[in-house]
């Protein structure tokens, strides 16, 4: 789990292989895992409660899509939205901006980088700027009333510290379930 060791080779590997799958299977897994993104992202709004500690998840099927293909990844996150927009208007905000976006950000960092503090930064950042455009582009109290509308350092910095842990956590976990999951797909 040390934060400066390499990405493992099985994800490279996986990508080849995965390339090999027919065009039909590729597709279909990318929708499959766009509508699990919808179903854990709404999740919120359907199970008040519980369900939001169940909507965070909605990150796995993007960042495990991405992992095998950076175009399904990207598919997969694009597919939500519409489903979205369809299921739970409400998430419209939220997903694109938060949850989709680190998927695809930790994906991207996996696809160029090989240092997992190199991926770990590129989702860090996405998901920052994700925050910020949803709390000072769109007024969107994403935070709650713990941030406010104007601009502040301490605020933006917060943000920084809570998405590099956040995404430490994701890439780590996504390491993981790829580790599961990979002998079922491929």
């Amino acid at each position: 789990m040390c934060i400066f060791r390499s990405v493992t080779e099985e994800v490279r590997l996986a990508r080849i292989s995965f390339r090999k799958q027919t065009r039909v299977k590729r597709l279909v897994l990318g929708s499959f895992l766009a509508c699990i993104a919808a179903t854990l992202q709404t999740a919120g709004g359907f199970l008040p409660g519980i369900g939001y500690f169940i909507s965070p998840f909605a990150t796995l099927p993007i960042l495990l899509g991405s992992l095998f293909s950076l175009q399904m990844g990207i598919m997969s996150y694009f597919l939500t939205i519409p489903l979205l927009l369809i299921v739970f208007p409400s998430e419209l905000f939220i997903f694109p901006l938060t949850t989709g976006l680190l998927g695809v950000g930790i994906g991207a960092g996996f696809y160029f980088f090989k240092k997992r503090w190199s991926v770990i930064c590129i989702g860090a950042l996405t998901l920052t700027l994700g925050i910020m455009i949803l709390l000072y582009v769109f007024h969107f109290p994403v935070l709650g009333p713990v941030a406010s509308h104007s601009f502040s350092f301490l605020t933006a910095g917060s943000i920084l510290i809570f998405s590099f842990l956040y995404s430490w956590l994701w890439v780590e976990l996504g390491i993981l379930f790829f580790k599961k999951f990979k002998p079922f797909i491929l």
